[in-house]
């Protein structure tokens, strides 16, 4: 009995030994997501006027992504993808979810618009790892009871379940903040516990993401910190609109809220720093699509289009990732996408098992040079007619009211020369590869208004020739 028992504890303290060396290893995860920032509008990006320090140091200590995609063109989809790591179109997530917006035959309206429960989130995928996991800001995932966050894999959530809100507590006091604030628009800490911030939002969302790192630094997290900046309401603090003093209008009000936002990133980094967990926290910094200039003066230079379009503006966005261990500093310049940080980060917090149906790719190997192929040679986008497919630097668009245009964007970056015309076989072979995939999708659980396609495309239009801002 007593060698059975001895035994017994051996094996006990061995697995727990080694519980305790995988959690050393795993590395501290942040995914850092901007809300309809423009591709230009960051130091690190080029920007002269809109300044982001913070930022534009943790470009300089990891990856560069000159080339990083989010899986769609508008908020909710966008962030379908990324949580999931698969094509949103494959389980119907196709068009934006705002209440409003939905043609009448669809078959889900309203709150009911949100991330189907048999897919696995990030957090789902993390938690089964040991990791603790919380999401601090923006949702957009399903405004419905059953798609909330806490029942989504994440262990906390501070923030709000909408698309949208402002940047300053709903009160009695202002009758217009107070009857704007729908349930999906006001701030609630946990399920159903709804608690307006006594400061400017941003700030309080990197307190809240310090705390929960401070009350989790033993041990391995993963946050979602989803700032809503700079999405409209174009609102700052007067102190920062102060430090743009040359910029006027929605410029200077992006400016300040862009400052505000790496302040608050600052921060966060800071309480790392502090408490040595640098070296070993995978962080990834990007934004949910392209900037939509005609609505908070963002710049999508030198691309063309913007947000809600399949031009480059439309879809390419800022991409950092660091992770001091392991990667060294650098520009990486094939096309990768958010479909990858499911895998990517499963991997690095010792998942083995990938799953079949993701659509994403572990990065890491990529970009230590284990890899040195292509992380995709095919990727695909799709809004009900629209869409597009790009095959290697070749892109094609499928519009719904004209041709479809042929692009070589390893020369022409801004989509200026259309080549659909010089290049009829090339056409035909990547609209085979588009209709194969799409063969592959779900029908659109909810579809939009057509006067909303409508004003999609005349915004493409509008911006169809890129624009430099500063």
């Amino acid at each position: 009995m007593k060698k059975i028992s001895l035994l017994g504890g051996l094996v006990a303290a061995i697995m727990c030994a080694a519980t305790s060396v995988k959690a050393a290893e795993q590395p501290n995860i942040i995914l850092i997501f901007s809300d309809d920032a423009g591709f230009a509008d960051f130091g690190f990006q080029g920007s002269q006027s809109i300044k982001t320090p913070n930022l534009d140091t943790l470009a300089q200590k990891g990856v560069r992504f000159t080339q990083g995609y989010v899986s769609d063109a508008t908020c909710g989809p966008s962030r379908a993808g990324l949580m999931t790591g698969r094509y949103q179109q494959r389980f119907g997530y196709e068009e934006i979810n705002i209440p409003g917006y939905m043609s009448p035959v669809s078959g889900v309206k309203g709150a009911e618009m949100g991330l189907p429960l048999e897919e696995t989130t990030l957090a789902d995928a993390l938690k089964k790892q040991g990791y603790k996991t919380a999401v601090f800001g923006k949702w957009h995932l399903g405004d419905a009871d059953r798609f909330h966050p806490l029942k989504r894999g994440f262990d906390e959530f501070y923030g709000f379940r909408g698309g949208d809100r402002s940047y300053f507590e709903y009160n009695d006091e202002n009758k217009l903040m107070s009857m704007e604030a729908s349930f999906d628009k006001k701030t609630e800490r946990g399920f159903g516990h709804y608690e307006e911030p006594k400061s400017y939002l941003t700030d309080v969302l990197a307190d809240e993401t310090i705390d929960f790192i401070n009350r989790n630094k033993d041990n391995p997290f993963f946050v979602y910190l989803s700032f809503n900046a700079v999405h409209t309401p174009m609102e700052a603090l007067p102190e920062d609109l102060a430090l743009f003093p040359e910029l006027t209008g929605e410029r200077k009000t992006l400016a300040a809220m862009t400052w505000a936002m790496d302040r608050a990133i600052g921060r966060v980094l800071d309480n790392l720093e502090a408490h040595n967990l640098s070296n070993n926290t995978l962080i990834v910094f990007t934004n949910d699509n392209g900037g939509p200039s005609d609505k908070n003066g963002s710049s999508n230079y030198p691309l063309a289009g913007t947000k809600s379009n399949f031009l480059e503006g439309g879809i390419r966005v800022p991409f950092l990732m660091t992770w001091p261990d392991q990667l060294k500093p650098g520009e990486y310049n094939y096309p990768v996408s958010t479909l990858d940080l499911m895998p990517t980060f499963y991997r690095s917090a010792g998942g083995i098992e990938m799953q079949e149906n993701w659509d994403g790719v572990d990065l890491i190997p990529h970009l230590t040079g284990k890899n040195s192929n292509r992380p995709h040679q095919l990727m695909f986008w799709k809004k009900e007619t629209r869409a597009v497919i790009r095959d290697g630097d070749w892109k094609l668009v499928r519009h719904p009211d004209r041709p479809a245009e042929l692009f070589d964007l390893s020369k022409d970056v801004g989509e200026q020369n259309d080549l659909a015309a010089k290049e009829p076989e090339r056409v035909k072979r990547m609209f085979k590869q588009l209709f194969e995939w799409e063969l592959t999708l779900e029908r659109p659980r909810w579809l939009l208004k057509r006067k909303y396609e409508h004003y999609d495309v005349s915004r493409m239009d509008k911006y169809r020739v890129p624009k430099r801002l500063d």
